[in-house]
């Protein structure tokens, strides 16, 4: 037995001094879907609502090990990070500080101030994460404090590879296939190295946000490679450039078993395991489910375990989530229309709404010197196809129109 397979079984053991093992449901919805035997790993089910708490717990529990004078940790993260190092400093009894950008959300400050209590300190400096880390490891080297890294670390990988520990006993075997959110790679790097470790015959598939594909670009890379932009959305998978240490766990990955999932469609997975099976997750969250649709006609009759990273949904997001999941499935279209200035014309256009059309936004500017009013319009429907009938209907009417749904400028400016 190799010595990472027992630091990761002992890591396991540790952490029942914290919360018990998450649940390795299986989930009916989606075995009949994808006719396969697919289990979730309920990573969103731990006390801080995420995987991170792990990492953070075993990374402090190690180097306490090894320096028990060691009594200041300091980390950078405006989410689940700092919620997982808020709830170690307290269980630890040591003193944790912890940076966060001025922009974070209170919800998410005000939660890790109730993980960490007295024992942590928050500290609000910058607009940007990166401003945020330049000023904590500042800090941190001021006050001969210990940083603690959010994935980029050999204990934190440690630490997150106890969720591959509890499936092998929860499921009793290995699974054929395991679908792994990547972010900065310390999931994906925990997860892989102790099934490698055990000789596991399992597949993996790594899930990352299509608009932070750290984890491609390295692998066609052969090395970590910093992105030029990252869309943010996926938040807890949003990292412009995979670690270090991830990525050596990691090198032996290919092209062709890493996934990208995009931001919109993430989002219809979001509202679908919400109405369906009643599980709230954060966009990170719903990465290993979504991508089930890519990997449909590999898994068939297999037995799949889907990591789900974490719930923590800030639920002011939720009409975001639904506008973008909407338009992702084709329900919701946004057009400038021109409408002739006449008497009647509003009317013959409303006329043409099917039975099972909305207007969901009508912006009208009527300019005296022009034959034609411009106006700014949002139509949702219940069937794609409906829009195929209105458009021809607007067509033969007379109706100029443009379509401005996937102009992401646009609507960004107009929405």
């Amino acid at each position: 037995m190799s010595t990472f397979v027992e630091n990761a079984r002992a890591a396991t053991l540790a952490l029942r001094d914290l919360f018990p093992e998450t649940p390795l449901q299986r989930n009916d919805y989606l075995s009949q879907r994808y006719e396969a035997d697919i289990w979730l790993k309920r990573e969103d089910l731990t006390p801080v609502r995420s995987y991170k708490i792990r990492g953070a717990f075993t990374a402090m529990r190690m180097v306490l090990a090894r320096d028990p004078a060691q009594s200041h940790f300091v980390c950078a993260s405006a989410g689940n990070h700092a919620q997982g190092l808020a709830f170690a400093c307290k269980h630890f009894g040591v003193k944790g500080t912890i940076f966060m950008p001025v922009t974070t959300p209170q919800q998410k400050i005000d939660k890790t101030r109730a993980f960490g209590g007295e024992n942590v300190q928050i500290r609000l400096i910058g607009d940007y994460f990166d401003q945020s880390l330049s000023a904590a490891q500042k800090f941190c080297a001021d006050q001969g404090a210990y940083f603690l890294a959010p994935y980029d670390d050999p204990d934190v990988i440690l630490g997150q590879s106890t969720i591959t520990v509890e499936i092998m006993e929860q499921l009793g075997r290995a699974p054929d296939v395991m679908i792994v959110p990547v972010g900065g790679g310390g999931l994906s790097a925990g997860t892989t190295s102790y099934m490698r470790a055990i000789k596991a015959d399992t597949s993996f598939r790594f899930v990352e946000p299509t608009g932070a594909a750290s984890l491609s670009a390295a692998v066609a890379e052969h090395a970590p490679v910093t992105l030029n932009k990252v869309d943010g959305f996926v938040d807890g998978a949003a990292v412009a450039r995979i670690g270090k240490h991830n990525f050596d766990a990691l090198d032996w990955v290919s092209s062709g078993s890493v996934l990208r999932a995009p931001e919109d469609r993430i989002c219809a997975t979001m509202i679908e395991v919400l109405n369906i099976e009643g599980i709230v997750l954060e966009p990170a969250g719903a990465l290993s489910i979504d991508a089930l649709q890519d990997i449909a006609d590999q898994i068939r009759g297999k037995t799949v375990v889907c990591v789900v990273s974490g719930g923590n949904f800030d639920f002011e997001r939720l009409p975001e989530v639904k506008e973008r999941a909407q338009r992702y499935r084709g329900l919701k279209r946004y057009f400038i229309l021109r409408l002739p200035q006449r008497p009647g014309a509003l009317r013959d256009f409303l006329m043409m709404l099917g039975p099972d059309d909305d207007v969901s936004r009508f912006e009208y500017l009527k300019k005296n010197a022009r034959n034609f009013g411009t106006i700014l319009l949002g139509l949702e429907t219940t069937k794609r196809e409906n829009f195929d009938i209105l458009l021809k209907r607007m067509t033969e009417g007379g109706f100029g129109y443009q379509d401005i749904t996937e102009n992401e400028m646009l609507t960004s400016f107009l929405l």
